[in-house]
């Protein structure tokens, strides 16, 4: 099943619905107005047992027709979690080009974890504000990213994919000079707009290994980035494992688990966006996320 987080044209409330196969939004509520459907992470804390109620209703659900999708979390528990330099051909393409905070490993030993702020986030077609960079250095990144179902602490990688909902498509875009002028991610990460969303989150019992999805880029029809993947230096147990070892995860905290080679900093000279382009990333299963730089 994927769900998503919609509102009705002209309105400002969230709403919870699901996809059907021709991608057309199908209104829980009226399906079943008995249940309080709050936020997707209100849902995603109720378990098995929402989630069941969610797929109940999606089978008899109507289409909503004036839905607008928004981000499907689009103000999650905690910032989001992000992965650095985690698929080895993305590491070593971005080795030695100063961007990587100093760091003296092609590959890192351990996993490089970052975040970016919720103001950054949002929706598919939503646009991305390049003005917001002023030094000309804009890039984006494909990635998946996990969504976090059953919470906890300490969580050993043998368990850690029963603690995911689901998985959805994030765009990491980064300013590259702020990056590099900052050392620290954030500040050239973490700009309002710079991490589109979605556009559904896939639930977990669609996907029996993450390990088996592919990511696609594409920068206004130009396949920029495509790689299984399987090709993570730490995969999805691990990152799960790392983060939560003195972090408490929670239902619907997000990891973005990194992006593969392929971005703009990687060519010589660098593919940086422009006002106008058009990046379009693909995950198997997930979906379509697809912003303009305006």
């Amino acid at each position: 099943m994927r769900l998503v987080t919609y509102k009705r044209s002209g309105t400002v409330g969230e709403r919870i619905g699901a996809l059907d196969a021709d991608g057309q939004v199908l209104d829980l509520a009226a399906a079943d107005p008995r249940v309080d459907w709050g936020n997707m992470p209100a849902l995603i804390g109720g378990g098995a047992a929402m989630l069941e109620r969610a797929r109940v209703a999606a089978a008899k659900a109507p289409v909503a027709a004036d839905a607008v999708l928004m981000a499907p979390i689009p103000r999650p528990p905690k910032n989001i979690f992000c992965v650095g330099k985690n698929y080895h051909e993305h590491a070593k393409e971005f080795a030695g080009s100063g961007f990587d905070g100093g760091a003296k490993d092609v590959v890192p030993p351990f996993p490089v974890v970052f975040s970016k702020p919720h103001t950054a986030i949002i929706a598919n077609g939503e646009p991305i504000l390049g003005d917001l960079d002023p030094t000309g250095g804009l890039d984006y990144e494909g990635e998946l990213a996990v969504v976090i179902g059953q919470g906890g602490r300490g969580i050993a990688k043998a368990d850690a994919l029963k603690h995911v909902f689901g998985y959805t498509i994030v765009n990491d875009v980064t300013a590259r000079h702020l990056q590099k002028r900052h050392s620290q991610w954030i500040l050239g990460k973490g700009l309002d707009t710079f991490c589109p969303m979605g556009p559904a989150i896939l639930t977990a019992d669609e996907v029996p290994d993450p390990a088996a999805l592919r990511l696609t880029t594409h920068v206004n029809g130009e396949k920029r980035q495509d790689a299984p993947v399987a090709d993570l230096i730490f995969d999805v147990p691990t990152l799960i494992e790392a983060i939560s070892a003195a972090i408490t995860l929670e239902p619907g905290d997000i990891i973005a688990t990194g992006t593969p080679a392929g971005v703009g900093i990687g060519f010589n000279p660098p593919k940086f966006l422009n006002k106008g382009d058009v990046v379009r990333i693909e995950i198997t299963g997930i979906g379509v996320l697809e912003n303009k730089v305006a």
